[in-house]
């Protein structure tokens, strides 16, 4: 059960129809359907701030899936499961980044282990990182890798709260693999 009604493609109101043109655009999209003037900025929002830029995507997924599984989202943590899998993480990697084992004993470099603190500081943190968390990121990003990772952790953020306070259903595809890979 969810926490709002999901738009079906037939409902869709007429800005968010382009959004159902190749099936079921996910439950992001579904719910974000109710108010298509927000769905028109939002998607495109996080289309750019999660999809392809100079930052691989094995990185963002480290921030993505690292702060989804801190936050507890169910949502955003089994859907990124897999997305990170496919980035070529390690079983043990992606473990750690879900909660289940140590960071530091699946991770080893230093500039990964600096995003982690990073990404912990920025999204569970009241107030600005400390000092020594930022002193051991820079020296492994440049001042605008910084700003487009620390608004990735940001958007994330937002997107486990929308998907946690609506409880926006997994889709059936992705319990499947979860399952089929152990990760349910």
């Amino acid at each position: 059960m969810t926490g709002v009604r999901l738009i079906r493609a037939e409902q869709a109101p007429l800005l968010a129809r382009r959004y159902y043109a190749r099936g079921d655009p996910g439950a992001i999209v579904a719910a974000l359907a109710h108010v298509p003037e927000v769905l028109e900025v939002a998607m495109p929002f996080i289309a750019t701030t999660l999809g392809a830029s100079a930052i691989d995507a094995r990185t963002k997924e480290l921030v993505i899936l690292r702060a989804s599984a801190r936050l507890g989202c169910r949502y955003c943590t089994q859907t990124h499961t897999l997305a990170a899998s496919d980035t070529g993480m390690s079983r043990a990697e992606v473990a750690a980044l879900r909660g289940e084992a140590p960071v530091d004993g699946a991770f080893g470099d230093p500039r990964e282990l600096a995003l982690l603190a990073w990404t912990d500081a920025v999204a569970l943190g009241p107030g600005p990182v400390p000092p020594a968390v930022r002193a051991a990121l820079l020296p492994h990003f440049e001042e605008p890798e910084v700003v487009e990772l620390t608004l990735l952790v940001a958007a994330t953020v937002m997107l486990n709260r929308f998907c946690t306070a609506l409880e926006l259903p997994t889709s059936s595809a992705t319990l499947r693999r979860l399952a089929e890979e152990g990760w349910a």
